[in-house]
C-alpha cells in the first residue's frame, strides 16, 4: 500500500548533487520522499554524526578508533553524505594502514562534518 506523503520532498531539483554536502535524490529514495522522515533521519544524523567525531578525535584505544570511523563512514553513506563517508573511509584506511590519523586528516574529517551539520541546520531551518 502506498503511504501518503505528509509534506513535500525536499526540491533536489534545483541541488546540484556534485557539490552539496549531502546527496538529497538519495535521501529521497531512502525514505520514500516523505518529507517527515526525511526531516526526522537528518535530525538524528546531525546528532550523532557530530557524537561520532568527537569519539574518534578523543580515542586513544585503537579499536574505539576504527569502530568510530567505520560507523561515521557508514552513516554518512546511509543519508548520502558522500563527501564526508569518503572523508572517513580515507581516514579508515590512513589509520588501518599507518596505525595513527594524520592531524591533517583529521582536521579534513572535522570540517567535512560540520559542513554536514551546517548544511542540514540550513535543510532543516526553511
Amino acid at each position: 500500500m502506498v503511504q501518503p506523503r505528509l509534506g513535500p520532498v525536499l526540491d533536489s531539483r534545483r541541488v546540484d548533487r556534485t557539490n552539496r554536502p549531502l546527496d538529497l535524490v538519495f535521501l529521497a529514495r531512502q525514505t520514500m520522499g516523505n518529507r517527515a522522515l526525511e526531516c526526522e533521519v537528518l535530525r538524528m544524523f546531525e546528532t550523532q554524526v557530530a557524537l561520532y567525531f568527537e569519539r574518534v578525535a578523543a580515542a586513544t584505544d585503537p579499536e574505539q578508533i576504527t569502530l568510530g570511523l567505520h560507523t561515521l563512514k557508514g552513516a554518512a553513506r546511509g543519508v548520502g553524505a558522500v563527501a564526508l563517508a569518503e572523508q572517513a573511509k580515507a581516514a579508515e584506511e590512513e589509520f588501518a594502514a599507518a596505525g595513527r590519523i594524520e592531524e591533517e586528516t583529521l582536521a579534513d574529517l572535522g570540517m567535512a562534518v560540520s559542513e554536514v551539520v551546517d548544511y542540514i541546520g540550513a535543510i532543516l531551518s526553511e
